[in-house]
C-alpha cells in the first residue's frame, strides 16, 4: 500500500500541470519577496505603521483591482507548489529530504492561507488570534520551553540559509546553470533572508525567556526591533536589499528548478 501511495505521489508530482504549477509558485515567492522588501524600506524610511510580514507585504497590493487579480494568481501558485512539494515528501529521497520537502509545503500552505486572509480582510482577526496564542504559550512553564525551542530551530534555519547563500548550495536546487545575475541574487538573497530569520528567533527566545509575547510575533516584531536600534534605518535597508535579492532569485528559479 504504501508502494501505491509513493508510486501515485510520483505520478502526480510529474504532472506537466503540477510541475508548471510549482514553478508559478517560485514566481509568486518571487512577487511577495520584492513586496515584503518594499514594506521594509516603508519601515526604514517612513513614519508608517505598516505590518512589515508577508501579510502586511499582501496588503500593499490589495487596495485595487489589479492587485486583487495578483493576489488570485499568487494564492494558485502557492497552493500548487505546496502540493508538488508535498508529493515531493512522500515519493522521494532520504528521510531529510522528505522532511525538508514537508517543511516547504507546510510553508507554502500557511502562505497561500495568508493570501486568503487578504482577500477575504480577515487579517486583523488572524493577528489577534496569533497574539492570544503566543500570550497563553507564554504564560506556562511548558509553553515558555516550546516557544525557545521554536525561536532555536529558527536561528537554526537563520544559519542554513546563510550557509547555503554562502556556499552557493542552492545551485544544486537547479536543473540547469543560470545567469550570472541569479547566482549573484542567490547569494545576497539567501543570506539577508537568513540575516533576518536570525533576528527572529533571537526574538522568539529573549520573549521565552522573559515571557514577552511581545518579541513573539514573528517577522513584524523583528523588523520593528531593528527600526528601534542607532542605525536602524540602514539596517532594515540592508534587510529590504537581501529580500529584493531573493525575489529576484526567485524568479530564477522559477524557470531554472528541478521539478
Amino acid at each position: 500500500m504504501t508502494g501505491d501511495v509513493q508510486h501515485a505521489a510520483a505520478r502526480a508530482g510529474d504532472h506537466p500541470l503540477l510541475e508548471k504549477g510549482a514553478r508559478l509558485g517560485y514566481a509568486a515567492s518571487g512577487v511577495l519577496h520584492l513586496l515584503l522588501a518594499w514594506v521594509t524600506v516603508q519601515l526604514a524610511w517612513t513614519s508608517g505603521g505598516e505590518q512589515a510580514d508577508q501579510q502586511g507585504a499582501l496588503q500593499q497590493v490589495a487596495g485595487n483591482g489589479f492587485g486583487q487579480v495578483l493576489l488570485w494568481v499568487l494564492l494558485v501558485g502557492f497552493v500548487l507548489l505546496a502540493l508538488w512539494q508535498a508529493t515531493e515528501a512522500i515519493a522521494w529521497g532520504e528521510t531529510a529530504d522528505r522532511l525538508k520537502a514537508a517543511a516547504k509545503a507546510v510553508t507554502y500552505a500557511v502562505l497561500a492561507f495568508t493570501t486568503v486572509s487578504v482577500l477575504t480582510n480577515q487579517s486583523s482577526g488572524g493577528s489577534g488570534s496569533s497574539g492570544g496564542a503566543t500570550s497563553g504559550l507564554l504564560s506556562s512553564g511548558f509553553g515558555r520551553v516550546l516557544v525557545g525551542l521554536v525561536g532555536l530551530g529558527v536561528v537554526a534555519v537563520a544559519g542554513y540559509h546563510v550557509v547555503k547563500g554562502w556556499k552557493e548550495k542552492f545551485l544544486e536546487d537547479l536543473e540547469s546553470s543560470p545567469a550570472p545575475w541569479v547566482r549573484k541574487a542567490g547569494k545576497v538573497g539567501y543570506i539577508g533572508k537568513g540575516a533576518a530569520l536570525a533576528v527572529v528567533g533571537v526574538l522568539l527566545v529573549v520573549a521565552a525567556v522573559q515571557a514577552d509575547p511581545e518579541k513573539a510575533e514573528g517577522l513584524d516584531a523583528a523588523l520593528h526591533t531593528l527600526a528601534g536600534l542607532p542605525f536602524g534605518a540602514v539596517l532594515l535597508t540592508l534587510v529590504a536589499l537581501g529580500f529584493a535579492a531573493y525575489g529576484v532569485y526567485a524568479f530564477g528559479r522559477a524557470r531554472h528548478a528541478k521539478v
